[in-house]
């Protein structure tokens, strides 16, 4: 998807995919990652969601990557949090205490940038990608995230042929296949569609959302 897509749903607070909540798969699975106090996680395509908050509320140090500055903005303002702002490379970086939200486009990152993220949380990144991008996306990851790094990856699994994405259908075969030389456990795939209208009404008949734990 090209930026422009990404700063219009934005501008027209087209947000769908911004939740309410904390995400309950984060808070049902991630306990049993392991993962030590103060290590960094990484989020991806983070826009202004709850989970970094409830991330970092667990005492983590949370990196969030989002090309939207005006997602970027909201997510302080509306938690009340003054941020320190500078710049890192090709990002505008905002901090406040264990939360940093660079903002930016995510395959700007250099590897070096999350060597040192011990775990990282996907609920919206893969899916917002298209196929090729979603390749780059897991290069990106694999040539930058650390040995035994582990995340937590949400997808969306449906017949793409009666929906266009976003969010993107991606498949089992595709999450293992493309997770080469990750360690990939499936951890529920509940059955969503009597939850998405959007979906039903097109035609599909099958909506699951995968949750999985990825390891290094």
């Amino acid at each position: 998807m090209q930026a422009a897509f990404w700063h219009n749903k934005w501008a027209a607070n087209q947000i769908g995919f911004h939740q309410a909540e904390v995400n309950p798969y984060l808070q049902a699975h991630w306990p049993a990652l392991g993962l030590a106090p103060g290590s960094r996680v990484l989020v991806p395509l983070c826009g202004k969601s709850l989970d970094v908050l409830w991330l970092a509320a667990q005492g983590y140090r949370v990196l969030g990557i989002e090309l939207s500055r005006r997602a970027v903005e909201d997510f302080f303002a509306e938690h009340g949090l003054q941020a320190e702002v500078s710049r890192r490379g090709a990002f505008e970086v905002w901090r406040s205490a264990e939360v940093e939200l660079w903002c930016g486009d995510i395959f700007a990152l250099q590897a070096g940038d999350i060597a040192d993220c011990a775990g990282f949380y996907d609920r919206a990144a893969l899916i917002a990608l298209p196929l090729a991008m979603r390749e780059g996306y897991r290069a990106l990851l694999s040539e930058g995230l650390p040995a035994h790094c582990q995340g937590l990856l949400v997808t969306l699994d449906y017949d793409q042929a009666w929906v266009d994405g976003p969010p993107f259908s991606v498949p089992d075969d595709e999450v293992r296949a493309g997770f080469a030389g990750w360690q990939v456990e499936q951890l529920e795939a509940p059955e969503i569609i009597d939850q998405s209208p959007k979906f039903s009404q097109a035609g599909a008949t099958s909506l699951l959302e995968r949750v999985y734990r990825v390891q290094r």
